[in-house]
């Protein structure tokens, strides 16, 4: 059981305090609801490039690295589709440093054409190494806007293009940052060994003159129900051929979440799951292969991925996993096979209650999506889930009509 108290700024900040004595260590988790589905289809990589642009300096530090190393802390961040989320670690006695750095962040970043360019700079290095040099790198640039044609989720968190980030200006990105980067859009949340009238005290000097924004609701369109199958092959220089399989899922904690989350483990949870056994150890048709849900804020996908054993025809490979995916709709999980999943996420969810950052960081994502307890409750889903609940959402999922199918083949 996960212990926490709340705390609301009047400027619209939600502070959480886990008191944490096992840890002479704090951490530092402040959580903002911006992702890539806040960006403007051709202004996309923005939420990305706020990643970098964070640390680029601001108006009273200018080298927050520096700063952040001298008294001994690790810091980093990273960006998704939903939320951008910025993390430090550091001794117990650095908590009000670690309060300055990040509210001086908040307040204004230096916003100049040099810092700009620096970090500009930076991620269309990573694109181009991460995405568009390496094998299967580009696996989202192409699975994303099959599977979705309306919702931004059509473009990766990278972002569409390079030519976005190449074009953006100074004021593209300062409007970016005051419509998104505010206390009312941002939790934050502290674990160690503080007490929690200290980590709203500190909130409130460091973080409660710093207005709200004026950002209008967020409406995203939704996207459409998929009726036909899509497919698009790619010739491309990768060591072997590989398959990805896209179905669109429900949102995260919304009815049916959890069965999906569920069929993944039953699929793919380790070398005794269904589609190493199989489609790997028995079959051979893979010499990996992975079933996983990107599991978002808004209606998500479920994805069944491998490489191929050389030789082995992609149409055999393709028919294999479907054969796999049928069981699960016409034959109900042994209620051995599900007890062992559901024992696998206990064990995961109780090992990262131990670690005081992945705490803070949960409890900052389960109160940015509107239920800070759910931290204590989420796994009763899981427990209450039969049979039957994952054959009916197998039914539902794994229609060959609802499928985003993408393939790679190695050029000779």
């Amino acid at each position: 059981m996960v212990t926490y108290e709340k705390h609301i700024l009047p400027n619209g900040l939600r502070v959480i305090a886990h008191q944490n004595h096992t840890t002479q260590l704090g951490a530092f988790n402040l959580m903002y609801d911006v992702g890539a589905r806040d960006e403007q289809a051709d202004k996309t990589g923005f939420a990305h490039l706020f990643e970098h642009l964070m640390f680029g300096g601001s108006a009273n530090i200018p080298e927050y690295d520096a700063v952040a190393q001298r008294i001994g802390a690790e810091n980093n961040a990273f960006t998704n589709n939903d939320i951008t989320n910025y993390y430090l670690t550091f001794p117990a006695n650095q908590l009000e440093t670690a309060f300055w750095l990040e509210s001086d962040r908040m307040l204004q970043l230096d916003f100049s054409e040099r810092s700009l360019e620096v970090q500009r700079a930076v991620v269309i290095e990573e694109f181009k190494q991460r995405y568009l040099n390496q094998p299967y790198g580009d696996v989202w640039l192409k699975l994303r806007p099959l599977a979705y044609k309306k919702h931004p989720y059509r473009w990766a968190t990278i972002g569409k293009e390079l030519s976005h980030i190449e074009n953006a200006t100074l004021e593209d990105v300062k409007a970016f940052f005051y419509a998104h980067y505010r206390p009312d859009n941002a939790v934050l949340c502290v674990s160690g060994p503080f007490e929690p009238a200290h980590i709203f005290a500190l909130a409130e000097k460091w973080f409660g003159d710093i207005p709200a924004s004026s950002r209008p609701p967020r409406r995203l369109p939704a996207e459409p129900e998929q009726l036909a199958q899509r497919r698009e092959v790619v010739q491309a220089e990768v060591p072997v051929d590989a398959l990805y399989m896209a179905f669109h899922m429900p949102a995260k904690g919304k009815p049916g979440y959890h069965a999906t989350d569920m069929l993944t483990d039953v699929l793919s949870r380790g070398k005794s799951s269904r589609l190493y056994r199989r489609l790997v150890k028995e079959q051979g048709l893979f010499s990996q292969v992975n079933a996983y849900i990107t599991g978002e804020q808004d209606p998500g996908l479920l994805l069944v991925s491998g490489q191929l054993v050389r030789g082995v025809k992609m149409a055999d490979a393709e028919a294999a996993i479907w054969t796999e995916l049928q069981r699960l709709q016409n034959e109900l999980v042994p209620q051995e096979e599900l007890q062992k999943n559901l024992n696998q996420i206990e064990a995961s969810l109780v090992f990262s209650e131990t670690q005081g950052l992945n705490v803070a960081m949960n409890l900052a994502y389960y109160t940015l999506q509107g239920d800070t307890e759910a931290i204590n409750s989420d796994f009763e889903h899981y427990q209450v889930l039969t049979p039957k609940d994952l054959q009916a959402q197998a039914q539902h999922l794994f229609q060959p009509q609802k499928a985003s199918i993408l393939e790679y083949h190695a050029t000779a």
